[in-house]
């Protein structure tokens, strides 16, 4: 059982930054892919950014340059950076893992099989 806990968000202004961490704890096995999710008022949950055991990372294209992955495996934490934060990016971050690697128009794709995180909240005002 793999368990999985967000941090970071909270309210930002238009074009600032923010960065959510992903800490993962219970199996040791490794992640084939994990991956942050976010899901709006009145949207459905959609894929922002995913990376494989690899390190090869994926962005939606409404986060391309704008947003970065990364992971530090010594602390079994992953991260989204967040930079030039729109309103549109405001909505609830979910940070998930599986043990599989399925894409979907070239970004990872993960069901209640996978590991899912409580999420956090990012909005972005002024």
């Amino acid at each position: 059982q793999m368990h999985l806990v967000e941090s970071g968000g909270g309210l930002v202004q238009p074009g600032g930054s923010l960065t959510l961490s992903c800490v993962i704890s219970g199996s040791t096995r490794n992640y084939a892919s994990i991956g942050w999710f976010r899901e709006a008022p009145g949207k459905d949950k959609e894929g922002i950014s995913c990376m494989f055991s690899s390190g090869m990372a994926r962005y939606a294209d409404s986060v391309k340059d704008r947003f970065t992955i990364s992971r530090d495996n010594t602390k079994r934490t992953v991260y989204l950076q967040m930079n030039g934060l729109k309103r549109e990016d405001s909505g609830l971050y979910y940070c998930a893992a599986s043990n599989n690697v399925i894409l979907h128009k070239d970004m990872c794709v993960m069901d209640s099989n996978d590991y899912w995180g409580q999420g956090t909240q990012v909005t972005v005002s002024s």
